[in-house]
């Protein structure tokens, strides 16, 4: 029994190294259209359920996001844009804050036109986040918000990955959405958008992207904040979600948090720490 120890602990070994092969390499090769097409020549040869199985493992995500289409397209301008009895309600007026706190008592949006708001307002941000100490990457982002109801977004998501045993490995993924927004009150606010994704590195695709995003202002000088972006690269989904605590100082806000990543068939559960600047 003696002679098979050394087996088994090669074997271990290997399986071990074939896993940190690396994540973003992983994730590369799902949404590549090389992928893609290797699933097709094997999935001809396989059963009906096995092709489902194949295909299946973003079934959820991707089933979300067809309904979430759907509903934009058969959802009435009411509910997308606002109602009438909205209209008599002082949020269908209210204006955009020189930055959140400015007053005590209201976030991103002011009932009455003052001192402290403005029609037009920039917030860039940055935010460090990682998995462990080998994959970890960087958030840029630029989020304007005009007209009161309008806003345009653009984020930069560049990761990393260092494996002593493979190599190094980087993805960067770019989203611009138009935004709107939607629930428009001194503490809270609500906004969806639509947009293109595109990402770098092996794919070097475009697709389609949907945002849904909310901020609360419980209390100077803090704010909870969450954001959803869905997006489909080769039928495969390439999706982001962010829960944040914010504080609040002058134009600065400080972030710590929660992020979450899904790139094709690997998921990244990330801690997410940034300072952002509004002018």
């Amino acid at each position: 029994m003696k002679p098979s120890l050394p087996l088994i602990i090669i074997l271990i070994l290997c399986c071990d190294l074939g896993y940190s092969q690396g994540k973003l390499e992983k994730a590369e090769e799902s949404l590549s259209k090389k992928e893609d097409r290797r699933a097709r020549g094997s999935n001809r040869s396989r059963s009906s359920y096995s092709d489902y199985s194949d295909s299946g493992d973003n079934f959820l995500v991707a089933e979300l996001g067809y309904l979430f289409a759907e509903l934009c397209l058969y959802t009435t301008y009411y509910t997308i844009i606002e109602t009438p009895i909205e209209r008599e309600y002082r949020g269908s007026r209210a204006s955009i804050t020189k930055y959140p706190y400015f007053n005590a008592h209201k976030g991103n949006y002011s009932y009455e036109w003052g001192d402290d708001t403005e029609v037009f307002r920039t917030t860039i941000s940055n935010r460090f986040i990682a998995e462990n100490s080998q994959l970890y990457g960087n958030h840029f982002n630029i989020d304007t918000k005009f007209l009161n109801r309008i806003g345009l977004e653009v984020d930069y998501l560049q990761l990393w990955e260092e494996n002593t045993n493979f190599g190094n490995n980087a993805l960067a993924i770019f989203t611009a959405m138009a935004k709107y927004h939607r629930i428009r009150t001194e503490r809270f606010n609500a906004w969806w958008g639509l947009g293109t994704v595109y990402v770098a590195g092996e794919v070097e695709e475009f697709g389609f992207a949907y945002g849904l995003g909310a901020e609360l202002f419980f209390t100077k000088p803090f704010s909870i904040e969450t954001n959803f972006y869905g997006s489909f690269i080769n039928q495969r989904s390439v999706n982001k979600f962010t829960a944040l605590l914010n504080y609040h100082y002058q134009r600065y806000k400080f972030s710590g948090g929660y992020e979450h990543l899904k790139i094709g068939s690997a998921d990244f559960s990330t801690f997410s720490v940034g300072i952002g600047v509004s002018f």
